[in-house]
């Protein structure tokens, strides 16, 4: 994929992620809620398309052994300039704070579901036992976010 392909792509991803935005904070709104950051929503979106592009070049120009390249390179970045030793974190932190998490999710989630859409009849080949193994994963991955979530609620003094 070139580069102008993923900046058009991520765009129009992040336009379904705005639009969610909105959508979500109004049906979220409450009589003494603040009002909708256009602006401020708008530059948390360039904001997460930068770090996606970064990421993404990043992944074709350093050549090292990972599964999914992508994935980790965004996800460094993003971590990296979220964390206290970036300069500017304060303002990334103000600025993408008016994304919701549900509006990111809503384009990934119809992403993964095309995905898997291809892939149907290489899914019916797994049979019966990707159910079984489906649901121990889910139950287990809850299990032990419940479980994490509640040890550190406790340490925080939380509960």
């Amino acid at each position: 994929m070139t580069f102008s392909k993923n900046l058009i792509t991520l765009c129009f991803v992040g336009l379904i992620t705005y639009v969610g935005n909105y959508i979500s904070y109004l049906a979220m709104m409450k009589p003494n809620s603040p009002p909708f950051d256009p602006l401020g929503a708008f530059l948390g979106m360039v904001v997460i398309i930068a770090l996606a592009l970064a990421g993404w070049l990043l992944s074709k120009h350093v050549k090292i052994k990972l599964e999914s390249p992508t994935v980790i390179w965004i996800s460094v970045l993003a971590l990296l300039v979220s964390s206290p030793i970036f300069p500017g974190n304060q303002w990334v932190a103000s600025v993408t704070k008016h994304v919701s998490f549900m509006a990111i999710t809503t384009p990934v989630l119809a992403y993964a579901g095309l995905s898997l859409g291809k892939d149907i009849t290489k899914f019916k080949e797994l049979g019966w036992r990707i159910i079984i193994v489906s649901l121990l994963v889910f139950t287990g991955t809850f299990v032990l976010a419940t479980l994490f979530a509640q040890i550190m609620l406790h340490l925080n003094g939380t509960i």
